[in-house]
C-alpha cells in the first residue's frame, strides 16, 4: 500500500499578481479529488509520455511569461517519501524555463546559528518575489518529517511547528502567493527497489545516504508522521495534493498538468525579435590564433578512434 490519505481541497489557492483570485481553470489537467482508484494503472508508454511532457513544458513556458509580466508569485513545495521522484519531476518542470524566473530551492542542514532562529526564518528569504516561481525540493515540512522521526527536534518544537505552520501558510496565501503542496507517494516495495538500483550505479550512488537506510527501517514511523502532518496542515487555504509516483512518468505528467490547471494564467504576447544584418568590420584585425590557449580537441580523438 502507498502511504497516507489522498490530498483534498480546491485547486488554485491564493491570488494572482493582480489581486484576482485563481479560478483553477482547466487548461492542461483535472483538479485533484479525494480518494483514488483501487487499481494502479500500468506504466505510461514512452511515446505518450514524451509527447505530452513536451506539450506541458510549452505551457510551462507560457505560465512563466505570465508570471514574469504580471508580477505573480508562485510557490511549489515538493515533499514525499525518499526516492519518490521529486527531484526528477522538478528537472522536467524547469527544463525549458528561465532560471532567473524559476528558482529551485534545496536547502542543506541548518547551521548552528539557524537552529537558534525562528524555525521559518531561513525559509522566508527564499520565498518568491514578484515575477518569480520558486520550487522547493523539501521545505519547512522537514520538521514534521525527518526531524520529528529522527529526533532532530524536540517534541515541543514539533508541536509548535504544527500549530504555527497553518498560520504561516495562511499569511502567505493572504499576501497573494500562489502556493501548491505536492506529496509524492510510493509503496515501500517500490522505494526499496529504487534504493537497490542505486547501489550499483556509479552515477547515482551519491543519492544514497544513511538517511535512506532509516527510511526503510522507520517506514511506519514516517507514515504516522505524514498522517499527523496532513491532519494538521491540509487546510482549505493551503491543501495537500498527493501524486501517485509508482510510475515516474505518470507522476510527472499528472503533477505538471495539475499545476497548470490550477493557475488562471493567460498567454502573454511578446514583442517579435528580429535579427539585424551584421555590420562589416571596420579597422579591426583579429589577433593570431597562436596567442590564445584553446581547449584540446578531445572530440576529434573520439571521432578518429571510431573511424578506425
Amino acid at each position: 500500500m502507498a502511504d497516507g490519505k489522498d490530498g483534498a481541497g480546491k485547486s488554485g489557492s491564493g491570488k494572482d499578481g493582480n489581486g484576482k483570485s485563481g479560478s483553477g481553470k482547466g487548461k492542461s489537467g483535472r483538479k485533484g479529488a479525494k480518494g483514488r482508484a483501487s487499481k494502479r494503472p500500468g506504466r505510461l508508454p514512452l511515446s505518450v509520455y514524451e509527447a505530452e511532457l513536451f506539450r506541458l513544458q510549452a505551457e510551462l513556458v507560457a505560465l512563466q511569461e505570465w508570471v514574469r509580466s504580471t508580477g505573480a508569485r508562485v510557490l511549489v513545495i515538493f515533499e514525499g517519501r525518499d526516492a519518490a521522484g521529486k527531484g526528477s519531476a522538478i528537472k522536467r518542470l524547469t527544463e525549458y524555463l528561465n532560471p532567473r524566473v524559476a528558482r529551485i530551492v534545496a536547502l542543506p542542514a541548518p547551521t548552528d546559528r539557524q537552529r537558534g532562529e525562528w524555525y521559518f526564518q531561513r525559509y522566508v528569504q527564499h520565498l518568491p518575489a514578484a515575477g518569480e516561481i520558486v520550487l522547493m525540493d523539501r521545505s519547512w515540512y522537514n520538521r514534521a518529517g525527518v526531524e520529528h522521526v529522527m529526533g532532530f527536534c524536540t517534541p515541543a518544537e514539533h508541536k509548535r511547528f504544527m500549530a504555527q505552520c497553518p498560520v504561516f501558510e495562511r499569511l502567505l496565501v493572504q499576501d497573494g502567493i500562489l502556493m501548491f503542496k505536492y506529496w509524492f507517494s510510493i509503496s515501500h516495495a517500490e522505494q526499496e527497489r529504487r534504493f537497490k538500483s542505486r547501489l550499483d550505479d556509479p552515477m547515482r550512488q551519491w543519492k544514497l545516504s544513511p538517511m535512506d537506510r532509516e527510511a526503510i527501517l522507520r517506514w511506519e514511523d514516517y507514515s504516522r508522521a505524514k498522517d499527523d502532518m496532513f491532519m494538521q496542515t491540509d487546510t482549505a487555504e493551503s491543501p495537500w495534493y498527493v501524486v501517485e509516483a509508482e510510475d515516474k512518468r505518470r507522476a510527472r505528467i499528472n503533477m505538471i498538468a495539475h499545476l497548470l490547471s490550477s493557475i488562471d494564467y493567460t498567454e502573454v504576447r511578446t514583442e517579435q525579435v528580429t535579427l539585424p544584418e551584421r555590420p562589416k568590420a571596420v579597422n579591426y584585425t583579429r589577433p593570431p590564433r597562436e596567442l590564445f590557449r584553446y581547449v584540446p580537441d578531445h572530440a576529434s580523438i573520439l571521432q578518429k578512434s571510431d573511424e578506425e
